[in-house]
């Protein structure tokens, strides 16, 4: 029977077909590389096994000696993509640097941890904002790899640090609303990237700049998803939003006190304000964790799905920017970021919880589990595609239940204020 169909013209050149197709599939690179010849690549294609060392470059961006600026020759704009980027990174834990081995390789980075690039006016202001609790050895690897990294982005960026004081149970919703409020008191930021702290970029083309009509998740490809986006509705890591954009969303709920959920409800409400979640290539967003343990004070929230993501529906324009309660108790310049020590209260429920049997008169905790492990709910689906110019978006149409509200920025003169969505 084999033969026979060998013998016959149309079944030799089907096979004749297959195998030149199988060796076209190998000598064009795979699968991609195929594509790439009949249809767009969804985005571009970076080597991770060659990857370059974070502070590479940065000797050609330290400041040169020059004659004060003249109001009347303005700096030209920075190019749109910097000509000092790198591509994949090389990030190892295996020492923790100090804070002054990090000073001393980045003698450009201001008081405060402020950057601004010589030669060329910034196309983007950009705050990393950092919820932090007992995390000084992944704040380090951190701070090793950030500031370069966005150095060679030609960013004027600051680093604020978030440190919830006290024992209480961790909140990083509401850490990052009080870290959003203390940064645009200090300057009018373009953009607010929202970082936690034990998450390394690994790929310096993932630009810390934000999209001007969506929110952005941008940590789409960790190490410990597999590098892959999890499930479609995940906005956890790193993400970034304007100003008006998270006023726009009324920021991040306040009621989420542990760890999970507080994502999901960030994904609901840009639904809700009429926006999309806009992501970068998974070939961009590559992220490495620092490998940690559970740890105190932040074990999953028992609330997050039953209670709190069912209220998000009806409750997520009073609960946020607009009901944000704290205490600053300190602001601390520090060389490499400004810290932030701020009392952000204790979590109700845990107060109105029965103790423990045979703990009567002790504090109740709940027991731990695997830190920040999440459900594979579902496969995601296809990121946005990417155009040669950036994420191909369109502007989400005005909400019905705007209000546009003045606010003012200090540093401003009066009259002219940052003009604020608030939606109600």
């Amino acid at each position: 029977m084999p033969r026979r169909l060998l013998e016959r013209p149309r079944s030799l050149a089907l096979l004749v077909g297959c195998q030149f197709a199988f060796v076209a599939y190998f000598s064009l690179g795979g699968f991609r590389s195929l594509t790439s010849l009949f249809g767009r690549v969804s985005g571009p294609v970076f080597d991770y096994s060659r990857t370059h060392d974070v502070y590479a470059n940065l000797s050609r961006l330290l400041p040169r000696e020059r004659a004060p600026p003249d109001p009347a020759r303005p700096l030209p704009f920075c190019p749109q993509r910097s000509p000092f980027l790198v591509g994949p990174l090389t990030v190892t834990f295996s020492r923790v640097p100090t804070l002054e081995q990090i000073q001393a390789k980045n003698p450009a980075v201001q008081e405060g941890g402020r950057y601004q690039p010589p030669g060329c006016e910034p196309r983007s202001r950009t705050a990393i904002i950092i919820p932090h609790r007992n995390r000084e050895t992944h704040l380090g690897h951190l701070l090793y790899y950030l500031h370069p990294f966005l150095q060679r982005q030609q960013l004027q960026y600051g680093i604020y640090v978030v440190h919830q004081a006290g024992n209480s149970t961790f909140n990083r919703a509401k850490l990052l609303n009080v870290g959003v409020k203390e940064a645009l008191k200090d300057e009018e930021w373009d953009c607010l990237f929202l970082h936690d702290v034990d998450l390394i970029p690994e790929n310096d083309h993932n630009l810390y700049t934000c999209d001007p009509w969506n929110p952005k998740h941008v940590s789409v490809a960790m190490n410990k998803f597999g590098y892959s986006l999890p499930y479609p509705q995940y906005f956890g890591g790193v993400s970034a939003l304007t100003p008006d954009q998270y006023m726009k969303i009324n920021g991040f709920p306040n009621e989420y006190w542990g760890w999970g959920g507080e994502d999901d409800d960030i994904a609901t409400r840009v639904r809700l304000a009429g926006m999309k979640i806009a992501r970068p290539p998974v070939s961009i967003g590559h992220y490495k964790m620092v490998k940690h343990k559970s740890d105190k004070g932040n074990e999953e929230n028992p609330h997050r799905l039953f209670d709190l993501l069912i209220r998000t529906q009806r409750m997520w324009t009073q609960d946020g920017m607009n009901s944000l309660s704290y205490v600053l108790l300190a602001k601390h310049l520090h060389p490499l970021y400004t810290n932030l020590t701020v009392d952000i209260g204790t979590d109700p429920r845990a107060a109105r919880r029965p103790p423990a049997p045979g703990h009567e008169g002790q504090r109740h905790r709940s027991s731990t589990s695997l830190f920040r492990e999440e459900m594979l709910r579902k496969p995601p689906r296809d990121p946005v595609a990417w155009g040669d110019r950036g994420l191909a978006l369109t502007p989400a149409p005005p909400y019905p239940g705007e209000l546009h509200r003045e606010l003012p920025v200090p540093g401003r003169p009066r009259g002219q204020a940052q003009r604020y969505l608030f939606y109600l």
